[in-house]
């Protein structure tokens, strides 16, 4: 019994150790920075294609609100309702305290490239860094002093409320191992200008993927069925499939596409709704060649099958 109760000790401790290695964040060092002179004008725009005032600004109607009233009041406080649990978005204006004031650009960069913050802390990828993280340096430098013009304003927001195990942060770094490797978005050098534009804003600051594809049981994004639809991650209503498939968008032209951004009409004269509003208002704010640079990549996407089963159709 004691050899038993030595090895059950020797094991745990190994485990112990193994996830302590594995669950290490990996961050960026400084010298991996370009000497780059901010331009808060990029900077903006980059805030504006990344939608962080949809997170990040506060919601008129409680923490569930879509609307804002002011898009530089980033103090946080909307709720992600997911079925692991409850994420509080957290402040991220300049405040020194309760926002991110005292953060340098070296930290931001960690957090947006590799979900890491400072101190080594490992942040949740509802956050979408997974998609962050095919951002340019030069671009993250510019975003994060355009937020440093925004107002400091303190805000108390609520800890994350998360079922076990989802709740031991320290774990993400599992997560992380998979699915954040901190690459920038690679043009293809058989694409247009415009297509690789359009990548770059889709699989970086748009984050599209994010929305708009299914997940694994680890929360990952299932390569196969990339924007292809999904559920939405509270249960309320789906994200369409998007890629040119009969399922899909098939029948929408690139005119059609850069249309629907710029003014929220489709095709079929229907418009916008629900949780893309923001999306749309913010990518009719781009300028008029990025939303033809998204159409121009949206429309050479893989065809695929819906990955929703059993969606409602009009």
């Amino acid at each position: 019994m004691r050899k038993l109760l030595l090895l059950a000790v020797a094991l745990v401790v190994a485990g112990g150790l193994v996830f302590y290695l594995l669950t290490m964040p990996v961050t960026i060092s400084a010298a991996a920075l370009p000497d780059h002179t901010p331009d808060l004008e990029n900077g903006k725009t980059m805030f504006i294609a990344g939608g962080c005032a949809e997170c990040h600004a506060a919601p008129v109607k409680g923490c569930d609100g879509l609307d804002v009233e002011d898009e530089t009041r980033l103090v946080g406080g909307r709720c992600l309702k997911t079925d692991v649990g409850t994420f509080h978005v957290p402040n991220i204006s300049p405040d020194k305290e309760t926002g991110i004031g005292s953060w340098s650009t070296l930290d931001f960069v960690n957090a947006m490239k590799r979900g890491v913050g400072p101190g080594g802390v490992h942040l949740y990828p509802a956050f979408p860094y997974t998609s962050y993280q095919r951002m340019r340096f030069e671009d993250l430098i510019d975003l994060k002093a355009y937020l440093d013009t925004l107002p400091a304003v303190r805000s108390t927001v609520p800890a994350h409320d998360l079922k076990f195990p989802y709740n031991i942060r320290r774990g993400v770094g599992l997560f992380q191992r998979l699915y954040v490797d901190g690459k920038t978005f690679k043009p293809d050098p058989n694409a247009s200008d415009a297509v690789n534009r359009g990548g770059y804003l889709v699989m970086g600051p748009g984050h599209c993927t994010e929305c708009h594809s299914s997940r694994n049981a680890l929360g990952g994004i299932v390569a196969a069925q990339a924007f292809a639809g999904a559920r939405s991650p509270d249960g309320k209503g789906d994200a369409p499939n998007i890629t040119p498939s009969d399922d899909g968008m098939s029948e929408w032209t690139e005119e059609d596409i850069a249309y629907f951004l710029e003014t929220g009409s489709t095709p079929d004269f229907d418009v916008v709704g629900e949780a893309m509003v923001p999306v749309q208002e913010n990518m009719a704010r781009l300028p008029a060649s990025d939303r033809e640079a998204i159409a121009a990549f949206l429309r050479k996407l893989p065809p695929r099958p819906d990955a929703v089963k059993g969606r409602e159709t009009p």
